[in-house]
């Protein structure tokens, strides 16, 4: 959520700040701005609406002329979303602006303060108060000023800041939202992820919490919280810059949709070999893998349905106990760890706020932790015991495609080891799955080729109120994120549910042409899902089927049906998902939805 750039260096900062804001504008925003020192003063442009409005207002940053600034794309938490509540914001003499992604969740206190101390509010945002705290602190010294600001505020925060006084240098500072760093011989960056600057650099450092950068044209420099000077390790990110433009697709979702053969290849291209699975970056041991005796696996949205597969999965190959919990319930219900279990934390961004807190807290219970995350360097990554990287690249669009794929991949190849390993996969079964999951990646394709019945069936549903999923098992799990997918970008209600549950109240929301999604992938589960779907049939329903295409019959019971190529029943998600993906992307577009920036959605969710 929100989006913040900056930039000191050689060029003109308004053209580089607002190229980069355009870049992260899936993380959901409704407002922007620049500040930018033009040599005399600090200027700020601001605007609600999207970052064209902003373009035009500066004139594409023409009018906003300096080497020196700070940009923000803001989704409203506290205030409404209008001029005065974006960012960035000043100071009373407007010598200081700054950029804020967070919360300060004691703001109201340090504002009572300092109104009390003659200093006037013009908006009613957290971030305002932030502002005049540099300004009451500010002795000369701009490092003190932070650094006594970080003492007092509680919260989450990622700022950009420049003091008009010193117009050589922009500060960065950081604690439990993400921030970036980046240094280009024509400059250095800030940035709340990796694609708003990928287009100058790949030379990139990932702030600690409670750090503080200090850049300037030519040098960093960074800080603890105490402003003591510390060294850090700089990455090198090796995405390719391409894939993140939308290279002649409407929409980066479609884009997304179709890279989804390639990035499961290059998943598996890194992991097998010899008819092993080797995970270099997992440095787990087999004394590691033989020790664990229980997993709980912690996500949120998408990611939390690939946990949902993972449990399926892992208990089917590995027959270990799983629990899987919204990391938002996880970390609030005291679980019972026990010895030898293993907490799974599965985000795209590597920096979601509930599974991060969840994370910590089982560090603090010495529970070992395995990142499953896109991005190497982020914070799930840096502060877990383990860690897999789903190899995704760059994902734009806000409903995650590619990036979820990937992470059933992933957890498809450790259910695997681990199942090895503990035997209960013999070494047959398991030559045989890596033969299955090599034939993943062009069966996806084959899904991709076909869309055009899938489009004209979606068309159809247009003007839809309910839909709903329904499965058993995987299919369960696979109807889950087939609703998210739909509602998320085309915002029709729609509900999934386990299928045995449709007596239990749910058959009650079944009318006269209510569509129902039936996914029936799982051989053993296939006559218990038949028989549902002719219960809600009996109701009225329109019945949409999802199954493998051996099950031919499946005509004489569905009004329409999907089928998916031969695999193992276990892998099913990775191909069924594909015709529920372009389901709901095509209900959207018809519906003239704005299908890569969902409204009131982020990408990456770093507020609770």
């Amino acid at each position: 959520m929100c989006g913040i750039v900056g930039y000191i260096g050689t060029k003109q900062a308004a053209p580089i700040i607002l190229e980069g804001l355009a870049k992260l504008e899936y993380r959901g925003y409704d407002s922007a701005g620049m500040a930018v020192y033009d040599g005399q003063k600090i200027r700020i442009k601001k605007s609600v609406g999207r970052l064209k409005v902003l373009e035009e207002l500066t004139h594409g940053g023409d009018l906003l002329p300096g080497y020196l600034g700070v940009g923000h794309t803001r989704w409203a938490t506290h205030g409404a979303p209008t001029d005065a509540n974006s960012h960035p914001h000043y100071n009373e003499k407007e010598t200081i602006a700054v950029v804020h992604n967070g919360i300060i969740e004691n703001y109201i206190s340090l504002r009572t303060k300092l109104e009390g101390k003659g200093y006037t509010f013009v908006s009613a945002t957290d971030t305002e108060v932030l502002a005049h705290l540099l300004d009451y602190y500010y002795k000369g010294n701009p490092l003190e000023a932070i650094t006594k600001v970080m003492h007092r505020v509680e919260g989450s925060y990622a700022l950009g800041v420049i003091f008009a006084e010193y117009p050589d240098r922009i500060y960065a500072v950081r604690k439990a939202s993400p921030l970036i760093v980046g240094q280009s011989p024509e400059g250095c960056f800030i940035a709340s992820d990796v694609p708003a600057i990928l287009k100058y650099t790949r030379t990139v450092y990932f702030m600690e919490n409670l750090e503080v950068a200090c850049l300037k044209d030519d040098s960093l420099t960074f800080y603890s919280a105490d402003e003591e000077e510390i060294k850090k390790e700089s990455i090198t990110v090796d995405w390719d810059a391409e894939a993140a433009e939308k290279g002649g697709y409407e929409h980066f979702m479609l884009k997304e949709m179709y890279e989804q053969p390639k990035v499961l290849e290059d998943t598996l291209k890194k992991c097998i070999r010899n008819r092993d699975i080797c995970i270099e970056e997992l440095a787990m041991t087999e004394e590691d893998f033989a020790s664990i005796k229980k997993i709980h696996i912690v996500a949120c949205g998408s990611s939390y349905h690939a946990g949902v597969t993972g449990k399926y999965v892992i208990e089917n190959l590995a027959r270990v106990p799983v629990e899987v919990d919204l990391a938002s319930e996880f970390r609030y219900r005291n679980p019972i760890l026990e010895e030898g279990a293993l907490v799974i934390v599965i985000s795209q961004s590597g920096e979601t706020a509930d599974s991060l807190a969840a994370m910590a807290d089982m560090r603090d219970k010495n529970v070992k932790v395995l990142a499953l995350v896109n991005v190497a360097g982020s914070g799930i990554a840096r502060g877990a015991d383990y860690v897999i990287y789903t190899w995704a690249g760059p994902e734009i669009a806000v409903a995650t495609t590619k990036a979820y794929s990937t992470q059933l991949m992933a957890l498809y190849l450790f259910a695997m080891k681990l199942g090895k390993i503990k035997g209960a996969l013999k070494q047959q079964e398991f030559e045989e799955m890596l033969q299955d999951l090599l034939r993943l990646p062009g069966q996806v394709e084959r899904l991709l080729a076909n869309t055009g019945r899938i489009q004209r069936f979606a068309n159809r549903y247009v003007a839809a109120r309910s839909i709903f999923f329904i499965g058993r098992g995987i299919d369960y799990a696979i109807s889950l994120e087939g609703s998210l997918k739909l509602k998320e970008i085309s915002y029709i209600h729609s509900e999934a549910y386990a299928a045995g549950e449709l007596k239990h109240g749910t058959i009650s929301l079944i009318e006269e042409g209510t569509l129902v999604v039936c996914v029936c992938t799982q051989p053993a589960l296939y006559q218990k899902t038949i028989s549902n779907m002719v219960e809600v049939k009996a109701r009225g329903a329109i019945v949409l089927a999802v199954t493998n295409e051996e099950n031919r019959e499946m005509e004489k019971e569905a009004d329409y049906v999907i089928y998916i190529p031969k695999n193992n029943p276990n892998f099913a998600n990775s191909l069924a998902i594909i015709p529920l993906q372009l389901f709901g992307y095509y209900v959207a577009v018809e519906k003239g939805c704005d299908v890569d920036k969902p409204r009131n959605l982020a990408k990456s969710v770093t507020v609770e």
